[in-house]
């Protein structure tokens, strides 16, 4: 089974501290998108690529993924003022492809996250293949985690300590049936309007619809690159992987 998705790079980079958007911010001298383009395409699990983007950015988005070697297929349309409505625009694009229908698999990636293993995009598209109609990867979560009031100034008092063993990290891509997806964002397209209301992620509007959501495991490869230091990370771990020998997938 073969997936669309969809690729959130309309962020403008302004935690990186980049001087455009973050889609176009060099990771080992590639573009994110390009990278993060590459990871789906060369995971075999993915047919069609739609790219959100700043609307400011299209040619210059679209110039990076055609300049790739080999060039990146896709179809770069303009994001909106947050991610959910960047999705939400995508996922208009998804809907009026000719294969489209309800059990289309969709993912959704962020840019992001350009080092997502081909193996954990497959993993994802078999669930929902499988009949899961919403999955997201995720990993266990290692720190103590502590819930705080968040009306708090300065110190928060904490209200409580989740069990680690019932929390994951969730990561991208998200996968869902196209059905699934495009209820969940009908439903919840009033939040899109204002960054402090939108969903961060897919799946949070899918439980909103008292649907469930189902987690495989992800990768640790599928950070996501917010700051500076994170990008200063991606940078080692980008040069480690490629002094390892052929084969070597440690």
């Amino acid at each position: 089974m073969r997936a669309v998705a969809v690729l959130t790079a309309a962020g403008n980079g302004t935690r990186l501290g980049a001087e455009g958007p973050k889609a176009l911010v060099s990771l080992g001298g590639v573009p994110l998108v390009v990278r993060a383009a590459r990871a789906l395409v060369d995971s075999g699990a993915v047919e069609h690529l739609v790219v959100t983007a700043p609307a400011d950015a299209l040619v210059a988005v679209r110039e990076a993924l055609a300049c790739a070697e080999p060039a990146i297929g896709a179809d770069v349309v303009a994001g909106g003022i947050s991610r959910q409505a960047s999705v939400a625009a995508g996922l208009e694009r998804v809907a009026a492809l000719p294969q489209a229908h309800p059990g289309l698999v969709v993912l959704v990636h962020d840019a992001a996250r350009p080092g997502v293993p081909g193996e954990v995009v497959r993993r994802v598209v078999a669930a929902v293949g499988s009949g899961h109609g919403a999955v997201v990867p995720g990993l266990p979560v290692t720190d103590t985690i502590k819930q705080v009031d968040p009306d708090g100034h300065g110190a928060a008092r904490v209200l409580g300590t989740p069990q680690r063993r019932a929390l994951r990290s969730v990561q991208t891509p998200q996968g869902f049936t196209l059905d699934v997806l495009r209820r969940a964002h009908a439903a919840g397209a009033a939040l899109a309007t204002d960054e402090a209301t939108a969903a961060t992620d897919d799946a949070a509007l899918v439980e909103a619809l008292g649907l469930d959501v189902w987690v495989v495991e992800g990768h640790e490869d599928a950070m996501k690159i917010t700051t500076a230091r994170d990008l200063a990370i991606a940078e080692v771990l980008l040069a480690r992987a490629s002094t390892r020998p052929t084969g070597d997938r440690r």
